[in-house]
Formats: structure tokens, sequence, C-alpha cells
């Protein structure tokens, strides 16, 4: 998808007593299906209510670095009124883009952003919805954005600044990158500017910038610098030029900025970047020759389908076989309730064969309900039959085209039950492509099936242009160049690859590969593509060496940071998101919570996040909580049928994207577990001598054994408390050989006979076929075994010379849903949840920590309310996390006493 910028400034000034009072809201909005059309009316609306606040700046400012864009949009307005005001800020931003970072600046004072998990950003949400505040607000989206909004009250006199990142992979189609910023600011702009650096070392091959609102007065202020490796591109008219006519303050600004470009392609490996120990490799060689291709379109029917849609699915027919090469094969499967051919078999595209498919698709009628598993099921019987009757060429990409626009409702009507079907029949040996004609079909199904086939989905949206919309998306699928094409890096080198094998590589298109290097200070491997060519195997291998950036680029740093790793991150999340719908049950569970736990270390908002900025206090409101989401096209879906947000569909948002709790010993030291089915936590501190070792993890069917030794401050300190941390964790997977041992000073591997030592002073990792550890310096360990739990140890450093304490550990479990249901330990027995009751709540010793009785394996508790800090994602400061505080040692939650669960070693269970 080509990247895309809007910014739609809206500023409504309306006086606060005719307000109700609330929270900020930052919504991804875009409410009519036709794109910002909706927006635009109210932003007239809302802007003419009063001319009191003035937008004096905006600025869109994108720094592109091969191809991964970061944008930055600034706007400052300043109520010049002499009472308070409400300043509306909307950003439309891509589909396919992460927002980073929010701020506000009021008066001096910065309000940020912070992304969070959704469970935890949904007790803020449904705290604020519980006091009669709007807290969050979720619309439909367009066709390729949706709507950033925030809204915050201004006292008289007073500036506000708002500032939005978003970062996305600009991705190519039909053999160009695409920018477009949809600007609307309904008013003039003092200081207005867009503002565009792109950065690709192989080379510019061609670029142009135009708007759809420039004549050509304005277009001199187009301005463009284009070398070899560097373009940049700026709009800044003044308010002069902004103006509609002399004198009269109507705005020319409105409409879209585009920016289009590729770059030089050579018959090579293609371009490799590699900066600060990450990699990004593009692929794209130029000059191929097209593979043939087979080709089933497989057309709904069905009575929803009459009228428009089916007019516009005839015509986008008619011109898409007019474009079938002669040595293509292709079917026509139509469908209803019932299933019908033009012909039996794959037929060759001739002309002749083209005229007379063209008049069955003119002679085509609506009517019956829809038989989508049958229909499908013809398609690759087809395909299969011309393969086996060699009647199809051997070098040839197959590929199923489905159109439709509801729900089976004929036939096999269970969705998962189809999906398996296709899966199955399809074997691999084909390709699924899935258009969803108008707002009712069920495009989450469409989508899964299409990537369990190696395809994609797309939405056919209603209008006038939905032919173009067909015939667009055709013609991107229209000249597959390679199949089955395979990148190889060398294993010893290259860890956390992305995706490196594709079923098809597609003319006009690209295939990224990103993944980390081993080796920080590598200056070549060897990197070889294998694929299946036109005529013969396309083979290609080379060396690639690292680009210096500081000279390519000498005046700009790296661009924007590490992008490279950011890039990696960026495309690794988007792929975990997509194994979290497509995977097994156990591959969905992990993939949700790698992705999490990356969005989270990367500050992305997506469909796992929520982002949280604190509203600022007035005497007129209470503060609030604003929460920016990213939702799925499914629950776009759902809310563009419900017309608005309402908070239960955000509540099914959550649960939707929910994982298994994370439980976790840090600190004194104080175990943690999370509840999320009871949206709660329970917590218990154990005190016992230093040197002890605690059994926290125990699966003897899974073979896996976490122990932990503790250790004391140096000395004790004037209140005469003894407080005890762990120093040491032994960890065991008994069916994979592994066993490591984590110190505060290093990490001891041993497997099969070999051992090998990480320390905590470097970054490093440690990748195996049954094993993968990551060390973040001086942070953290992560450790990953196959097809079984992931760990996560924290290092708390500690000043060298303070005078009590010194260096410990913390201990957090993911994924332990994976685990036996025998699972026991301190930690371990309530991997599988525990459940508790809490009722007369009562003052305690400390005011803000009352007491309550809880309910729990049959026995009443007097618990506490109080906080656990969560440090895996702040190491220094931690994230406090509320919990029910059990006493005496956990008696009472734990099974047996604290004592039942000491271990005479490391690595022994008894």
């Amino acid at each position: 998808m080509s990247g895309v910028w809007t910014v739609l400034l809206l500023l409504g000034c309306v006086f606060l007593p005719a307000l109700s009072h609330g929270a900020l809201v930052i919504s991804q909005d875009d409410s009519t299906p036709q794109g910002s059309d909706g927006a635009t009316r109210l932003l007239k609306k809302r802007s003419t209510d009063n001319a009191e606040v003035e937008v004096y700046s905006l600025k869109v400012d994108c720094k592109v670095a091969s191809r991964f864009a970061h944008t930055v949009i600034t706007s400052s307005a300043l109520n010049k009124a002499n009472s308070s005001q409400e300043v509306f800020f909307e950003v439309d931003l891509p589909k396919t883009a992460f927002i980073t970072n929010f701020s506000m600046e009021i008066e001096g004072q910065t309000y940020t952003g912070e992304v969070k998990e959704k469970e935890k950003a949904k007790k803020q949400y449904q705290k604020a919805v519980s006091t009669g505040q709007t807290a969050g607000l979720v619309k439909a989206s367009g066709r390729k954005m949706e709507k950033f909004t925030v809204s915050v009250n201004i006292a008289a006199n007073s500036n506000v600044t708002f500032i939005l990142t978003h970062e996305e992979l600009l991705q190519r189609k039909l053999g160009q990158y695409e920018i477009m910023t949809r600007v609307k600011p309904k008013q003039l702009v003092q200081h207005f500017e867009i503002v565009a650096d792109i950065y690709e070392p192989q080379g510019i091959a061609f670029l142009e910038a135009y708007g759809t609102f420039i004549s050509n007065e304005l277009l001199p202020l187009v301005e463009k610098t284009v070398s070899d490796k560097k373009a940049h591109i700026s709009f800044c008219p003044t308010l002069d030029q902004q103006r509609k006519c002399l004198g009269c303050e109507g705005t020319l600004i409105d409409g879209d900025f585009f920016i289009k470009y590729d770059v030089n392609r050579a018959e090579t490996i293609g371009d490799i970047q590699i900066v600060n120990g990450y990699f990004v490799h593009f692929f794209a060689p130029s000059d191929l020759p097209r593979v043939p291709k087979n080709v089933v379109f497989v057309i709904d029917r069905s009575g929803s389908m009459s009228g428009i849609k089916m007019k516009q699915t005839k015509e986008a027919m008619l011109a898409i076989l007019n474009d079938l090469a002669e040595d293509d094969y292709f079917g026509i499967v139509l469908f209803d309730s019932s299933i019908s051919t033009w012909k039996e078999s794959l037929t060759k595209a001739t002309k002749e064969n083209v005229s007379k498919a063209q008049q069955f698709i003119q002679g085509i009628t609506v009517s019956g309900t829809t038989n989508i598993n049958d229909a499908v099921m013809k398609a690759v019987d087809m395909i299969m039959k011309g393969k086996r009757d060699k009647k199809v060429p051997e070098r040839s990409v197959s590929m199923v085209i489905l159109m439709t626009d509801g729900m089976p409702n004929s036939g096999e009507s269970s969705v998962p039950q189809i999906q398996e079907n296709v899966l199955l029949a399809m074997g691999g040996n084909m390709t699924l492509f899935c258009l969803g004609f108008g707002d009712d079909v069920d495009y989450s199904f469409l989508d899964v099936m299409s990537r369990q086939n190696k395809g994609l989905a797309r939405r056919i949206y209603e209008g006038s242009d939905a032919t173009v919309q067909l015939q667009g998306f055709y013609e991107e699928v229209a000249s597959p160049l390679l199949s089955e094409v395979d990148l190889r890096y060398p294993d010893n080198l290259v860890n956390s690859l992305t995706t490196s094998h594709y079923k098809q590589l597609f003319n006009g298109s690209e295939i990224v590969v990103a993944g980390r290097l081993t080796d920080y200070s590598l200056d070549n491997f060897l990197v070889e593509v294998f694929a299946h060519g036109y005529e013969e195997d396309f083979i290609i291998k080379g060396q690639a060496s690292a680009q210096e950036w500081d000279i390519l680029y000498p005046e700009q740093e790296y661009i924007f940071g590490d992008y490279t790793e950011r890039l990696w991150a960026y495309l690794t999340i988007q792929e975990l998101l997509s194994k979290r719908e497509t995977g097994t049950a156990e591959e969905k569970g992990n993939a949700t919570a790698q992705a999490l736990e990356m969005s989270l270390q990367y500050s992305f908002v997506t469909p796992l996040t929520s982002m949280v900025v604190t509203k600022p206090e007035t005497d007129e409101e209470p503060e609030g909580p604003l929460i920016a989401d990213k939702l799925t096209e499914d629950e776009r879906q759902k809310a563009q049928r419900f017309g608005h947000f309402v908070p239960q569909l955000m509540s099914n948002a959550w649960t939707h994207s929910r994982i298994s709790p994370t439980n976790f010993v840090d600190g004194d030291p104080h175990f943690m577990i999370e509840l999320p089915e009871q949206e709660d936590a329970l917590c218990f501190n154990i005190d016992d001598r230093p040197g002890t070792i605690f059994n926290l993890v125990r699966d003897q069917l899974a073979g896996i054994l976490v122990n932990g030794q503790t250790i004391g401050d140096k000395k004790v300190a004037p209140d005469g408390k003894v407080n005890t941390y762990f120093g040491r964790f032994g960890i065991v997977h008994q069916g994979l050989g592994v066993r490591l041992e984590v110190t505060t000073h290093d990490i001891t591997v041993s497997q099969d006979g070999k051992q090998a030592k990480l320390f905590w002073s470097d970054t490093a990792s440690l990748k195996g076929a049954n094993m993968d550890l990551q060390v973040t310096k001086d942070r953290s360990l992560t450790v990953t075994l196959r097809d079984s739990v992931r760990f996560v140890v924290i290092l708390h450093k500690v000043w060298k010379q303070h005078p009590y304490h010194q260096d410990y550990l913390g201990f957090y479990t993911l994924d332990s849903h994976l685990l036996s249901p025998s699972v026991h330990g301190l930690l371990g027995q309530f991997y599988h949840g525990v459940q508790f009751e809490v009722k007369d709540m009562r003052p305690g010793e400390v005011p803000e920590k009352p007491d309550a009785t809880m309910l729990v394996k049959g026995q009443e508790l007097t618990v506490t309310r109080g906080w656990q800090r969560d440090f895996r994602w702040d190491v220094k400061n931690g994230e406090n996390i509320p919990c029910w505080f059990i006493h005496s040692n956990g008696n009472g939650l734990i099974d047996g006493n604290h004592t039942d669960y000491i271990m005479s070693g490391l690595f022994k269970t008894v």
C-alpha cells in the first residue's frame, strides 16, 4: 500500500458551558466509507461557529530512509478569545501506519502519550466512562486512512501545539511508491509547510510531486531538489498565496498533495542496508520476463449482487479479460446456491476465447443464496485438473480470484470449516485473492482465508469507481515474474528474520526482508535468492556489504534514529499480527504475545496496544485519560455497522486481543499473579533468609524446571529489616537438553555437553534449533524455548557504592498457557488462573490501601489493596499494577506452606 498522510485540521470554537465536560478524545476515525467527505462537512460546521481560534502554524515533515517513512505533523493554534475555547485537531493517517508518539504543549506544559497494553488502558477508559466522561471515540475508517482526533479546552489568550508522529514502510505498487498528504485546514495558516526528504541509496530513478488543488499560479511553489540518492520536496505558500482571491479569507489549500517515486533497479541480489546490527533487503529485479498464469475468476451472482454491484463487476471483468496474455489460461465459475462454469476446464486466453468469455459475462443474471465453499472448490479442481492433464505450462503460476459481497449461507456455511477445506484443497499449490464488495461482506473471513493461502484480501468500496478498483487490483497481480521465491542468509550470522519465502513476485512490486545480525562488526555476508522463472530457475548469489550512512549522507546521521531496527520491528509486528489470525491456536498465542511485547518496546500503537495521554486539569472539569486505538479491519467494520463508538464495542475489541497473563516475581521478592479474566491481580511476598532456593515453575510433563536463589542486602539496614531478592535462576528444559544459570553477572548456557557464556555488559543473542536467547545490554534476557513457554529475566542495576543494596533479578513468564495443567511451583500453580471473590472492603492501616475479605480456595483471608511494580517496560522506575496483597508469605493462597517450595540446589526438584 502506498504511504498516505492526511491532515484535516479541525478548529471548533465553542464556549465551555455548552459542552459536556469530559476527557480528551483521540480516535482512529473516518466516518464515511468514501473517505473524508463527512469529516469535511463537520469541519465546515464547527470552524464557522467562531473565528477566535487561529491556526498559525501547520507543518507536515516526512523523512523516508530506504522506503521507511517517519512523519511528524505539528500544528499550533492560539485562542484569541477572552474565554476558554475547545480546539479540535484531526489527522488522517495510513491504515498501514503505526502511531509512535503524540504530545500536546499547552502554556509551557507538555502532555505526552504512553503506549500501553489495551487491557491496562481499558481500565482507565472504563473509569472515565463510569464518571460520565467521554474517554474514547472510534468510528469506521475509509479506504486507505483512519482518523486521529483530539480536542482540548484552551484558556483565553493561550496557545496549544499538537505533535503527532507515525511510521510505516512504503509498499511498491505498479512500479512506484506513493506518498499522499490530504490537507484541508479550512482557513488561512500563517506558517504552512509540507516537507519531505527522501534518502535512497539505490538512487532515485524518477520523482514527481503535485497537488490536486495546485493551480498554475501555485505550481512554482512546489520545489524539488533531486540528486542521485536524495530528494527534497517542499510546498510553503504564504498567506496571500493561499487566498482564493485578493483580500478574501477563503483558502485554496483543500485537496491532496502527492509525491511519487521509484529507485534504480539492477539485475543483482537487490539492495541491502545494514545499520547498527540490523539489515533490510529489498528485492525487485528488473527486466524479467513474465511467467504465464492460470487464473480462475469465481464470481458471486447471488441476489445481493443485483443492481450496481453486478453492473460494475461485469464492466471490470470485460476489461480484465482483455488484459489476459495469450499464454495465460483462465476459467470462470459463477455461484449462488448452485455452481456453474463457462467451460469445465481451463482455456487458453486466445482472442477468440476471450471474446466468447466476455459474451458469457454479459449474460450473467442474479438470484439465490451464497455457496462460497463449493465455488472455490470447483475453481481449485479446475486448476489441479489442468496441471494433472498437462494442459497448462509447466512453469506457470496458479491463482483463484474470488469476488463476493456476502456471507456463506448455502452449502457449507461454517466459516472455519470453509477455511479449512480451502486450505487443504489448495495445498500450497496456488494463491487465493479475495475481493469483498461493500460493508456487509464478512471481510475478516475473506482476509484470513486469503492469507492462509499466500494471497490477500481487498475491500471493494461501493461507489462510482468500483470498476476501477477491481481493475486496479487485477493489474497488481496480472504479471507474475517469479514463483516460490526463497531468500537465504547465513544461519550463523542472522536471526529474528522476517518472512523470507514468497509464493510470487509480481511486476511492479517488491519483496522486503529484515533481520538482526549476530555479528555487529560484520562487513559482508553471502545472500542467495532462488526462485522459479519463466523458462528456468532464477538463482543469484552475492556478497552484501554494510553501507556507511555517514558517508552517503554526511549531513544526516542515520536520517532518523536507527531506522533499520525500527523497520525490522515494524515488519515483524505486522507479520505477527497476521499469524495471530491465521495460525494454529498455539501459533496464535505465541504471535499475540510477541507482537504485544514488541509493540510496547518500540512504542507502536497496534491492535494490541493503546496510547494514553493524561488530560490537563482545568477548574471546570476533572482530569481524564485520552485513549488512541488501532482497530483491525474486522473491528472497524463492526464500528461502522454500529455507526458510532459505544463502550461495549471497545470491550469486545479488548476481549478479542486478550493474551495469556504474565506472572512474575520481582523485588523483595514480590510475586505477582495477573488474572485478566477477573480484571484484577494478586500479589504476595516471601520472607526467608538469604541464600534460600525456591521452586518457581515445575512442569513434569513438559520437562521444565525453574528455581531461584535469594540474596540479601550488603548489610542489615538501620531499621533492622532483612530484604531479600532473587540473584540467581536455574532454568532447565529436559526434553531439549537445555540448562541455563542466570546471575547478576552473566548467563551460562549448557546444551548437549556444550557450554557458552553471555554477559550482561553486551547486547547479544544465541540462536539454536531448540532455543533462542536475546540479551539486551544491562536490561533483560529473553529465553524462548521451542514450542514452549518464554521467560524474561530483568537485571536491576544498583549504584555500586550503595551502602546496602546490590544488583538483583526479576523473573517474568510469557506464553504460560502453553504449559500443561499439572504445572506447579510458587508461580506455576497460578498459570491456569485462580478463582476468588472480594467482599467487605474497609479502611486499612494506610488510608489509600483498604483491607477486604477474600474468599479463595475455600478460605477467608484478610487482604490489602496495594501495588506491585512491573519492570518489563521501564527497568528503572517500573509501572505500578494494582493488586490484592495476601499476607503471611501467601498462606491461604499458595498450596501448602512457602517452605514446601524450598529446594536443595539450583537445579534440584527436592
